[in-house]
């Protein structure tokens, strides 16, 4: 990379950092929705600029004003960090096409300059968590991400004064999680005497049988876990997706919880290592099962929602599951299927969220007996939905299936009775998806339109994004080398071979 593209790793988070107090001072509708689309776009071409540029001539180490780490702070575009800022950037890019209308209808005009501020925070707060090389910006870039979430969930309220009590509860549970990460991170300075990830990683093998360094592993684990909304630690996601405005939950769905995937990854194949965290602490005792028993339960909890919402938040954290089992196997295959499983379900958990809004944007409801006859009043919004659900319950030609797919060689790989146990649960996930998904079906298609019930689509500005993640699902469906190549690249990567 040469000129401006050098600084990529930094620019990816300057663009919107500095665009978001603009944001803050912009008035009406329009001009903070277009100046925060413009920002994304930029931050997404930057990545996939950064993207291209690791996958062929490896990794990118960036020093902050020029200083060498440790005293200066180091971002580091690796191939997984990389891969997940182009996911990160491309679904916000996504949602803001979309959003204009959406969020003009749910959140008052005199507040949507500070809404977009919010976002912009959010989005340099997960783009910053996945780039930098520093342990405790990390947390910071957490917090960035964290507060301005809170906002973003209790601008809801408009709607729902819900949203203020699901972004306090997230709030709570969020701290607490925070918190454990930085007593994690704390406990490695005092062992290590440097913040810089690389030459902790360097020294946690002269370290890794001490009890603070033990410790520091459970608190990172947990708050980690409690970010991502791992079972049972799951509690704060299903009213934050429920109450929140909709282009933030498509958001969120998309992004937050996938950045708190790849900071487990990070943790366990990079700093503490693979046989640190599978053999000496046997983490796989631990998130395997945890793993079942979110994709098992959360698909029979999904199965009696009454808010769609509500239904596919359960079944997000049943798909985080499935990441969290991939991770767990530690194998190269099993972080393929992972890491894959964090783009395939991203694209398509932002694209229902979407269908989902634009429902909302005529209904003004999200519960599913609202929704009777809607095939018939919305029909492309209502097909939308339908494809985005047959990927979830991981039919042939769809990304859900893909990532299935990879996770169930990965499973039988191991070649015992719990591999083959894993792909039974699988098959008995999958078709719980089947029952939550065909509750939803049969109310749009097989019941009769309440008298008087709005007809029409949402405005083409909402109901071409919902199209383009849906085709984005059939494409990659259908052409998987791209996903594929990239999580294959960054799985190898970080179980010790060359990018």
């Amino acid at each position: 990379m040469t000129g401006l593209m050098s600084h990529a790793p930094v620019l990816a988070i300057i663009i919107p950092l500095l665009g978001a107090p603009v944001c803050a001072l912009m008035r009406g509708t329009t001009f903070p929705w277009l100046l925060t689309l413009i920002l994304s776009g930029l931050s997404f071409y930057v990545s996939f600029d950064l993207l291209l540029h690791v996958s062929e001539f490896g990794p990118v180490s960036y020093h902050i004003g020029g200083w060498p780490p440790p005293w200066g702070i180091e971002y580091v575009a690796d191939p997984l960090s990389a891969f997940v800022m182009l996911i990160i950037s491309g679904i916000s890019t996504g949602v803001l096409l979309y959003a204009k209308e959406s969020i003009a209808s749910e959140v008052s005009s005199k507040h949507l300059g500070l809404f977009f501020a919010a976002y912009l925070l959010a989005l340099t707060g997960m783009m910053g968590i996945t780039v930098t090389g520093d342990a405790f910006n990390i947390f910071v870039f957490l917090e960035i991400t964290s507060l301005s979430s809170y906002v973003l969930i209790a601008m809801g309220v408009t709607h729902d004064r819900r949203a203020l009590t699901a972004a306090f509860q997230y709030l709570i549970v969020g701290t607490i999680g925070a918190t454990f990460v930085l007593i994690g991170v704390g406990m490695l300075y005092l062992m290590t005497g440097t913040l810089n990830i690389a030459e902790i990683t360097d020294q946690f093998d002269t370290i890794a049988d001490t009890r603070p360094v033990r410790a520091a592993v459970g608190f990172l684990i947990i708050g980690i876990a409690i970010k991502l909304a791992m079972f049972p630690f799951h509690i704060w996601l299903p009213n934050a997706y429920a109450y929140a405005p909709n282009i933030v939950t498509a958001f969120f769905a998309g992004t937050a919880t996938k950045v708190s995937v790849y900071l487990l990854i990070r943790f366990i194949f990079t700093i503490f290592g693979v046989d640190f965290s599978f053999e000496i602490v046997s983490l796989s005792e631990l998130l395997m099962p945890l793993g079942i028993a979110a994709f098992l339960s959360m698909s029979v909890v999904a199965v009696f929602q009454d808010n769609l919402k509500r239904l596919l938040a359960y079944s997000s954290v049943a798909q985080l599951g499935y990441m969290t089992v991939a991770i767990a196997l530690a194998s190269e295959s099993g972080l393929t299927a992972s890491i894959l499983h964090i783009f395939n379900h991203a694209i398509v958990k932002t694209g229902l969220f979407l269908a989902v809004g634009a429902m909302f944007f005529r209904m003004q409801s999200t519960q599913i007996s609202d929704l009777a006859g809607i095939g018939q009043r919305m029909p492309l919004t209502s097909m939308a939905f339908v494809l985005g659900g047959l990927s979830l319950i991981g039919v042939p030609l769809t990304p859900g299936f893909i990532s299935k797919w990879y996770l169930l060689q990965a499973v039988l790989e191991r070649g015992d009775l719990l591999g083959y146990a894993l792909a039974i649960s699988m098959l008995i996930s999958s078709l719980l998806a089947v029952i939550y998904i065909w509750r939803v079906v049969e109310q749009m298609y097989f019941k009769p339109s309440p008298e008087g019930a709005a007809t029409g689509e949402a405005p083409w500005t909402m109901l071409v994004p919902v199209w383009l993640f849906v085709l984005g699902m059939i494409y990659f469906g259908i052409e998987t080398s791209m996903p594929v190549g990239y999580a294959e690249q960054a799985a190898k990567f970080l179980m010790g071979g060359q990018p």
